[in-house]
């Protein structure tokens, strides 16, 4: 066996990984030597492996509808791009890259445009997670920076968590956080609108009112000014607009008491602003919730206003901490993946714009800012850009108004797709579809939310004629004439290239130093071991840490409060609307392209559901696990609700994964609006108003097959089991059923019939060559039908026990129904759990995991195994559904 230390393809936490391998084994464990993670990974980490798949990859480039040999598609692409420059000049060409790309393949994206093409038309999809924390910042601080390090979160005294649900979308790092409060008495506020998993570890919830975060930390450091507990040395010697931050937060106090009567949070307001003011060592974590907003950016600051007013930043156990949600989101902002930066966190002025352009000798260097993201597609729709190259993301499925951007790339006459998986949303569009290297397969460097540099080592062979994206790109650029420019023959060349720039004319002015790598070796490189910058040539050390001596990389090396008022939010309820929120699943990853391989990773929340408060529900005539449609002008989507009390009256929750190949209708991207943050362009994915209607479904069906069918009704959800498909969906006409009959019928060997499709009750059992092919139940009830013992007789040949029960949905005591997974590492089900519970009195969370190893993983399950702990009698909660 062989082992080959890499990172996890998914977060921010930048998890480091050991590939096992040998012959056709293959085990994924988590790197006990990663600073990130010290051996621990996540239901998604631990999946990995399930998502290699060769079948669901593209394997070959593919020119016009042909597959082309490698040469034949460069030259597609660079004379097509050359051509769009030569008759629309450079602005008419575009890259949308992704935090999935390693930091050396930004690194040849951003030089070929901004240096060789001359446009600073790239954009990348963290411009819709992270580019408010990076415009906040560098109001603040001068840069775009992290000071802090994970293990601030060890030391601190009091961990602020807002606009994140940690629990489910950092695992890892939530669990870090609950084992230094188990051992040292971490006190943990949770501030979201919804009551989230998050909330299991929480001393404290407030559940903000959408849009309030501004408003809440203005209260704060109100509060922290009129307490004393901000010290005036500290600001007087290291900060700037102290008193006009103060004046902005005073003046919106008012607003802050009303909102909080309004939401009946007032005592837990004020007691998290004691709770503050009186500890030191604070860490404020923010992510999504804050970014994805009208006003992100302001709300950053006004977190990091309290920071700086109370020197609670750059020392152990405290600072403002931004967690990013991707592998290499920050990689690709050191780089310049953003398109109103340069490159090594330079910005575009004349100074920066000439070293950038002799540091590379470019002869066609941009001098502006390219179009951020979502003004990217919107020139393309106009016709403004005529080109445009997508890398490694599936903007069809995941940008705001996703079916305007739909319509752009079917007008655009020139899209170029660059990916690792077959038939994304986004490649119906590609005239160009260009092979990637997967995450296996990938070498290079990603940089993680701490600013640890870590290597991504590939252990496997490229699928068929998978090339790197450096590659794919270097080859193009030498096709455009540019070969001296870029003469990589292995991703060393590159991050010593970068690593050179970093620190270029440097002289400490800029905290991205990486110089001590400017000169790193192929043997250096293979080896390299998580790392921090910055890391000046010359010194020891990176450095852990940065601001603890007060300097900060400004004209006057003070850091900058800023005044931020509250802005009005989106209202709810008015004209009869709900505000949508939208964010990730536990066990699912953007658009679902590679966690929708791993049949561990598709039973815990294997349907879009739309979280609604009861009151809400019962005003619509919502049942729970009904059928509903979420809709506004700009989209819909057909789902199964969820009633719970975690969801604030007025407010829903969608998630943001299922694209085509997976759902019907239930693309989230298609209802957002594309409001974007004035400072740092980034969409408001969290507040958008929708109109939720309940939907009558005549049937109900559930649908198992090899292969992926085109199922004709209303509503149809997909998930991979292990061994099969299975598709669950609902449709409004029994004809549907019919249709779908007919369907099945053509090739079927032989098949197995009970029911009746016009009464909209039919169960079809169609056998070939002796195995099971395809089995539908259709009706009104299938509560019976055992979903694990149906699975399991895709694996090999039926025998005529299995044919006398196949159509009753279930076997005679053969297999136990474990219910939906709650644990995915052992795939652990909700019926397993409560059966044990019962039978054997467990009572703790502890016991569940003796017993059937559920919550003894990653620890992600747990807020829901206590859930099935039986509790003390109390009197019973009632819910105003008035």
């Amino acid at each position: 066996m062989t082992t080959r230390t890499t990172t996890c393809a998914y977060c921010g936490v930048g998890c480091g990984v050991q590939a096992v391998f040998g012959g056709d084994r293959l085990e994924i464990k988590g790197d006990p030597e990663h600073p990130a993670n010290a051996g621990r990974l996540c239901s998604k980490g631990l999946a990995l492996g399930d998502t290699l798949d060769s079948e669901s990859r593209l394997k070959a480039p593919i020119v016009d509808g042909s597959e082309v040999p490698w040469p034949t598609a460069v030259e597609a692409v660079a004379s097509r791009l050359k051509a769009t420059i030569d008759e629309f000049g450079p602005d008419a060409v575009a890259f949308y890259v992704s935090g999935q790309l390693l930091t050396e393949d930004y690194y040849v994206a951003n030089k070929l445009m901004k240096g060789f093409i001359g446009s600073g038309n790239i954009d990348t999809n963290s411009r819709l997670c992270m580019s408010s924390a990076v415009a906040g910042h560098k109001r603040a601080f001068g840069a775009d920076i992290v000071p802090g390090d994970y293990t601030d979160f060890d030391e601190a005294d009091l961990v602020v968590l807002t606009g994140s649900n940690l629990a489910w979308c950092h695992p890892v790092l939530f669990q870090r956080l609950k084992a230094a409060k188990e051992k040292r008495g971490t006190k943990i506020v949770v501030i979201d609108p919804r009551r989230t998993e998050t909330c299991d570890i929480a001393d404290l919830h407030i559940p903000i009112m959408p849009g309030g975060d501004t408003l809440l930390f203005g209260g704060l450091l109100a509060h922290l000014d009129a307490t004393g507990a901000a010290p005036t040395a500290y600001s007087d010697n290291h900060v700037d607009g102290y008193v006009e931050a103060i004046e902005a937060a005073k003046a919106d106090l008012e607003k802050l008491t009303v909102a909080a009567q309004e939401r009946g949070i007032k005592e837990e307001i004020n007691a998290f602003f004691d709770l503050f003011a009186k500890t030191e060592k604070v860490v404020t974590l923010y992510s999504m919730g804050v970014n994805q907003a009208k006003d992100g950016t302001d709300r950053v600051n006004a977190i990091v206003n309290c920071h700086l007013a109370t020197d609670r930043i750059g020392r152990p156990g405290m600072g403002p901490f931004s967690m990013t949600g991707q592998p290499n989101a920050m990689g690709g902002r050191e780089v310049g993946g953003l398109a109103n930066m340069l490159a090594a966190h330079m910005d575009f002025t004349p100074e920066a714009t000439d070293r950038v352009a002799r540091f590379w000798d470019a002869p066609n260097m941009a001098t502006k800012p390219g179009r951020r993201a979502v003004d990217m597609f919107d020139a393309i729709h106009d016709g403004r850009i005529k080109a445009v190259w997508i890398m490694a993301t599936n903007p069809a499925v995941s940008m705001p108004n996703a079916g305007k951007v739909r319509k752009a790339l079917s007008r655009c006459p020139t899209v170029i797709v660059s990916d690792c998986v077959a038939g994304t949303d986004t490649q119906k569009y590609a005239h160009i579809r260009l092979p990637a290297q997967g995450w296996s397969e990938k070498d290079g460097t990603v940089t993680n939310s701490d600013r640890t540099i870590s290597r991504q080592r590939g252990f496997s062979a490229p699928v068929g004629e998978a090339r790197a994206d450096w590659q794919i790109m270097t080859a193009v650029a030498q096709a455009m004439g540019w070969g001296e420019a870029f003469p990589y023959t292995h991703p060393v060349q590159i991050f010593r290239e970068h690593a050179a720039l970093t620190a270029f004319e440097n002289g400490g002015s800029r905290p991205l130093d990486l110089g001590a790598f400017a000169d790193i070796n192929s043997v250096d490189y293979e080896t390299l071991a998580p790392t921090k910058w910055p890391f000046p040539k010359g010194a020891e050390a990176p450095q852990k840490r940065l601001f603890a001596d007060g300097i900060f990389p400004t004209p006057n090396r003070k850091a900058r409060m800023i005044a931020v008022r509250h802005q009005q939010p989106v209202k709810k309820g008015a004209d009869g609307t709900l505000l949508l929120n939208t964010g990730r699943y536990r066990d699912q990853w953007h658009t679902m392209t590679r966690t929708g391989l791993a049949h561990k990773l598709t039973g815990h929340r294997a349907e879009p559901l739309l979280d609604i408060h009861p009151r809400d529900a019962a005003r619509l005539a919502i049942a729970d696990k009904a059928f509903v449609s979420v809709r506004n002008d700009r989209g819909s989507a057909t789902v199964r609700a969820r009633i719970t009390t975690d969801q604030a009256p007025g407010e829903v929750f969608l998630p943001m994964h299922w694209n085509d190949q997976c759902a019907a209708d239930a693309r989230t991207g298609s209802l957002i609006a594309p409001i974007v943050d004035p400072h740092s362009a980034q969409p408001a994915f969290k507040a958008t108003p929708v109109r939720v209607q309940a939907l009558q479904m005549a049937w109900k069906g559930l649908l198992f097959s090899r292969s992926a069918l085109t199922v004709p009704s209303e509503y149809w959800s997909r998930t991979k089991l292990e061994s099969c498909l299975l598709t669950r969906l609902a449709g409004k006409s029994f004809a549907q059923i019919a249709a779908l009959q007919d369907t099945l019928l053509e090739g079927a060997d032989e098949w197995l019939e009970m029911g009746d499709a016009g009464t909209g009750s039919l169960r079809l059992a169609f056998i070939r060559d002796g195995q099971l092919d395809t089995l539908l139940f259709a009706g009104e009830d299938l509560c019976g039908v055992n979903i694990d013992w149906l699975s399991s007789l895709f694996t090999g040949p039926l025998d005529d026990r299995d044919r006398q029960l196949l159509l009753a949905g279930r076997s005679r005591g053969m297999q136990f129904d474990k219910g939906p997974i709650v644990c995915s590492c052992y795939q652990v089900g909700r019926k397993q759990i409560a059966e044990a519970v019962k039978a054997q009195g467990l009572c703790s969370v502890d016991a569940i995991g003796r017993t059937t190893a559920a919550g003894t993983g990653c620890g992600s399950c747990i807020p829901e195994l206590k859930a099935l702990l039986p509790t003390p009698k109390k009197e019973k909660e009632t819910v105003d559904a008035a």
